[in-house]
């Protein structure tokens, strides 16, 4: 098991075989806001064509999200959650890795869920599927026989913050917008209104990644994250973005760099549909 949030490509291939690993294959795609609906895409067919030695693939549109919540990307209800996790083998003792094919998004996205249900033993493949193939890893075609685990989802509310308690800490937390800039802006939106929370400040996620698709070392972090106005003196940090997902990306980041937050899960979808909430 490694401590850190995140996996070399090195050591996943030095580890590939371990018994307690659960190797989690999350790829996916979001079109930009100002772009014609549906804007969330799985991408198991390629799964199908090729993917990591005992991989599981778990559907990060539709499997991890709460189907009745029209905020859609909210993460699913502990039963939902629960199910696909015991379906996937992720049991107590189990260690997971996830990957993705979009700079770690929605492999972040698992780890925080993961995190936020009460299994802290997962980390994300850092470069994901792009940095495994252009470095010779090993794929496979294989779909793994799964014995089904006791997974049992226990929420942690320290890790996600809803829209009535953003507001109340409106004054108080520093609130991280991972959006674009165009969305910060006003310029796009997923919601009915435009525009950001008063007093966040704007860390888009794609100045939190290299050009090879990896994490920026810790103490860039630190100046990134400095230079937004947060670092170990800060009282809270809450992050968020259109659904979450971005925004878990922008707490692994944090944790990464050795900082704390939680994530506004709702998010924009939430706030800007909201119209009792305060626009800027």
């Amino acid at each position: 098991m490694s401590d850190s949030p995140l996996v070399s490509t090195a050591w996943l291939r030095e580890h590939l075989n371990d018994a307690n690993l659960r190797i989690v294959d999350i790829r996916g795609h979001v079109r930009p806001a100002n772009e014609p609906t549906p804007h969330y895409f799985n991408h198991r067919a390629d799964y199908d064509q090729s993917h990591i030695p005992g991989a599981v693939f778990v559907d990060w549109v539709d499997e991890i999200t709460d189907p009745d919540d029209p905020r859609h990307a909210q993460i699913a209800k502990p039963e939902r959650y629960t199910s696909v996790m015991r379906r996937s083998g992720v049991g107590p003792e189990t260690f997971v890795v996830a990957y993705d094919d979009a700079q770690g998004m929605f492999a972040a996205r698992l780890w925080w869920s993961l995190n936020y249900y009460g299994h802290t033993r997962v980390a994300v493949l850092d470069g994901g599927w792009q940095k495994w193939l252009a470095e010779g890893g090993l794929t496979s075609t294989d779909v793994p026989q799964i014995t089904p685990s006791n997974f049992e989802a226990r929420p942690n509310a320290a890790l996600r913050r809803t829209g009535d308690e953003v507001l109340a800490k409106m004054n108080s937390a520093t609130l991280v917008d991972v959006r674009t800039l165009e969305e910060f802006e006003g310029k796009a939106s997923r919601a009915a209104r435009k525009g950001h929370i008063p007093g966040a400040v704007n860390l888009p996620r794609t100045s939190l990644v290299t050009v090879d698709g990896t994490m920026l070392p810790k103490e860039a972090l630190l100046q990134r994250f400095a230079e937004a106005g947060v670092d170990d003196s800060t009282p809270e940090v809450i992050t968020y973005c259109n659904g979450g997902v971005s925004a878990s990306y922008g707490l692994l980041a944090l944790r990464v760099a050795g900082l704390e937050a939680s994530i506004y899960d709702g998010s924009w979808k939430d706030w800007g549909n909201d119209e009792g909430k305060p626009v800027e």
